[in-house]
């Protein structure tokens, strides 16, 4: 891919693009017609991912959120190659230890912070210039339930979603006028490769089948999902895509549920 192709057409810049919902969201705005830069630590996983979803139209960029440098590269080879941002989706995330407020370091709250934080600061700083000088784009920030439903476990990544979902308004307000609109999309229980090795694990723990480890998970732990199952990444993708689309026109500063109706309350 490079800078001699048409410059008519939107590109999206999409993090953690290797797997999951970043790889569905990916493989959604490459079939609306968009450019698509697919970036995460991972070249090999990239490359992979960008075989499946199809290579013509996807520039594969590692970089880590984490790293101003790798941060800075991204976004100059995708300006270089491809001429502008229209849409960024900050996906890139980590979750970290699974265990109780008083057995998470400190240091592992600084990693996850580092990446569902300030990788998220890093990288629209980093963009909204070009946005800003288009008079024009789109960022969607992949929050999650537990930004405003938290588990009584995993505090620092509850957090860590808390924030995004608080920078998504703040940003809506500071960029609109810039032609910029800020949206969250706050998934629950999707079945990501995460979601998926978490549940084998349970399987294998138990002694079960994949599925019935499934069920008894969404019963034991995820009751309060009403459709009473997991999400696929391409049920969130569709609404990141819908949130970056003209469809959403006058829609910004939103954080939309992709929950199955898992937050009991009437609050965003």
């Amino acid at each position: 891919m490079s800078g001699t192709q048409s410059s008519e057409r939107p590109v999206a810049l999409v993090t953690g693009a290797s797997t999951g919902i970043g790889k569905a969201t990916a493989e959604r705005f490459l079939s609306d017609g968009y450019r698509v830069v697919a970036t995460s630590r991972d070249r090999d996983r990239l490359e992979t991912a960008r075989d499946e979803i199809g290579a013509d139209d996807v520039l594969v960029v590692p970089a880590d959120v984490t790293d101003d440098g790798d941060v800075d590269r991204l976004v100059s080879t995708t300006i270089d190659e491809l001429g502008r941002i229209d849409v960024l989706v900050n996906n890139a995330g980590r979750v970290g230890p699974v265990e109780a407020f008083h057995d998470v370091t400190v240091e592992e709250w600084h990693r996850t912070f580092d990446v569902n934080v300030y990788g998220v600061v890093r990288l629209t700083r980093a963009v909204v210039p070009h946005m800003r000088d288009q008079d024009s784009g789109a960022i969607v920030n992949v929050a999650s339930e537990s930004g405003v439903q938290p588990d009584p476990i995993i505090a620092h990544y509850n957090a860590t979603k808390a924030a995004l979902i608080n920078m998504t308004k703040t940003l809506s307000k500071a960029y609109g006028e810039d032609g910029i609109r800020v949206n969250a999309v706050s998934p629950a229980a999707t079945l990501t490769p995460m979601l998926e090795g978490l549940l084998q694990d349970i399987a294998d723990e138990k002694g079960v089948g994949f599925e019935q480890a499934k069920s008894e998970w969404l019963a034991e732990d995820r009751s309060n999902i009403v459709l009473e199952r997991t999400s696929e990444p391409e049920e969130v993708a569709a609404v990141i895509r819908f949130l970056a689309s003209d469809d959403a026109s006058f829609v910004t500063g939103a954080n939309y549920r992709v929950d199955g109706g898992s937050v009991g309350s009437i609050d965003t």
